[in-house]
C-alpha cells in the first residue's frame, strides 16, 4: 500500500497544471459547503440566542385555552394562577386592540408585563420611568409602520371582559431595536397592572415566561412549552435551508468530481504500457487499481490542502466580521416572521469541517476507483503493446 501512495503521488507532481487545476475546482466545492453550513449554523445560533433573550425565556408556561395561531383564542385564554405557583415566572396578558395614529386605523396586540421583569431583554423598566398615565413601549417595526416615535401620543380602544369598549390616549415611552418580530410587530407592551385594571382582568394571565430556576410541574389548566418547542418553526426553517443547499453541494461535487473521473479514464487509456510493465514486474491487477485509486483519492487531500490555504484566513474573516444583509435581512425576516439578524456570523464546529472532509475523501475514491476497475479486466500483453483489451 506504500508503494501505491508514493508511485500515486510521484504521478500526480509529474502531471503538473492538470493535478492542481483538479484538486482546485474540488477545493472550491470543499470552502463552499463549509460557508454555507457555518452560515446556516450561525443563523441558527444567533436566532435562538435572540429568541430566548427577547421572547422565550427559558420557556413559557401557556393557558391551556390559549392557542398561539388561533386569534379567537385571546379572549378566552387567560386564567388566575396561585401567588404561590408564579415563583421564577413573569405574567404576560395579551388583548386585541386598535390603535389610531393619524387618524389611522391598525388592529394590534395589547401585551402586558411586569416592568420589573430580568427575564427578557424588552425594555420594561421605561414603563415605570415615564411620567405618562399609560406609557407604552414599541419596537421599531411597529414605531415605522404606525408612524410614531418616542414621546408620540396616540389613542388605543379595546374591549374589557365584559364586551364593552373603552378608548385612551398612551405615550410612547421607548422604541427598542429587536430580530425578533415576534415581540415587535402589530403590537404594543405596557403594564400588566395597568391592562388588567383597562380589561377588568384582575388576576389574569395569557402565559408565563420562565427564568432558568424555574421548575417545570404538573399544573392543572395550564401546559409548559419548553425553547425547543417553541423554537420548532424556527429550526425546521433552518433543515429545509440546509436541504436546500445540498442541491448547491451535489452540483459543485458533481463538477469536481467528474474532472477527477475524465482525468482517471484518460490516465488509463494513456498509460497502458506503464500498467503493463507494473504487471510485468510482478504487480498483481489489484495492486495496480489500488494505486491508481490512490492517485484519485490524493485529489482530494491535495484539494484539502490548497482549500486551507485559502478558505482558512477567508472563513475566518467572515465569521468575524460577519456577513452583512443590510436593512433587508432584517425586514425580510420581519415579513416571514423568522428571526433573522442584519449580520450574521458563520459558525464553522470541528464536526462540520472533518465531516466535509471526510465526504470529500471518500467520494474522490469512489470516483477513481470506478474507471479503475478496468485495470483488473486488462490483458498484461495487450497492455505493453498499447492496445485496449
Amino acid at each position: 500500500m506504500k508503494l501505491a501512495f508514493n508511485l500515486a503521488y510521484k504521478n500526480l507532481m509529474g502531471a503538473g497544471l492538470r493535478t492542481w487545476l483538479n484538486a482546485g475546482v474540488l477545493s472550491f466545492a470543499f470552502i463552499v459547503i463549509i460557508f454555507y453550513n457555518g452560515l446556516i449554523d450561525g443563523w441558527n445560533q444567533q436566532a435562538k440566542i435572540d429568541g430566548i433573550n427577547w421572547e422565550y425565556g427559558h420557556g413559557h408556561l401557556v393557558n391551556n385555552n390559549y392557542d398561539t395561531y388561533n386569534a379567537f383564542s385571546i379572549q378566552d385564554g387567560h386564567e388566575e394562577l396561585a401567588d404561590s405557583k408564579q415563583e421564577n415566572l413573569t405574567p404576560v396578558l395579551i388583548q386585541q386592540g386598535n390603535l389610531y395614529p393619524s387618524g389611522r386605523m391598525m388592529s394590534i396586540l395589547i401585551k402586558g408585563i411586569d416592568p420589573k421583569q430580568k427575564i427578557l431583554r424588552l425594555p420594561t423598566q421605561l414603563l415605570n420611568e415615564s411620567n405618562a398615565q399609560i406609557p407604552i413601549i414599541i419596537g421599531e417595526r411597529m414605531a415605522e409602520s404606525a408612524k410614531i416615535k418616542i414621546g408620540d401620543e396616540v389613542l388605543l380602544r379595546w374591549r374589557d371582559k365584559n364586551g364593552t369598549y373603552d378608548a385612551t390616549t398612551v405615550a410612547v415611552a421607548g422604541v427598542f431595536e429587536t430580530t425578533v418580530p415576534f415581540v415587535d410587530g402589530g403590537q404594543i407592551w405596557m403594564s400588566i397592572d395597568k391592562l388588567r385594571e383597562m380589561t377588568l382582568l384582575q388576576n389574569r394571565t395569557t402565559y408565563f415566561v420562565a427564568n432558568e430556576q424555574y421548575e417545570q410541574t404538573q399544573i392543572d389548566g395550564w401546559r409548559f412549552e419548553n425553547q425547543e418547542y417553541l423554537m420548532r418553526e424556527q429550526t425546521k426553517l433552518i433543515n429545509a435551508k440546509k436541504v436546500g443547499g445540498s442541491i448547491l453541494y451535489i452540483v459543485l461535487m458533481t463538477l469536481g468530481l467528474l474532472a477527477i473521473f475524465d482525468t482517471q479514464v484518460l490516465s488509463i487509456f494513456r498509460r497502458q504500457k506503464e500498467i503493463g510493465t507494473y504487471i510485468a514486474l510482478g504487480m498483481t491487477r489489484w495492486q495496480v487499481v489500488r494505486m491508481f485509486t490512490a492517485e484519485g483519492g490524493m485529489y482530494s487531500v491535495f484539494a484539502t490542502v490548497l482549500g486551507a490555504i485559502y478558505g482558512i484566513p477567508i472563513l475566518w474573516y467572515l465569521s468575524k466580521t460577519g456577513i452583512s444583509f443590510g436593512a433587508i435581512g432584517g425586514d425580510m425576516g420581519g415579513e416571514m416572521g423568522i428571526i433573522m439578524a442584519e449580520k450574521m456570523y458563520p459558525i464553522y464546529g470541528i464536526g462540520l469541517i472533518l465531516g466535509t472532509i471526510l465526504v470529500v475523501i471518500l467520494s474522490a475514491t469512489i470516483v477513481s476507483f470506478l474507471p479503475a476497475r478496468k485495470i483488473a479486466r486488462m490483458n498484461p500483453v495487450e497492455a505493453l503493446k498499447g492496445k485496449i483489451s
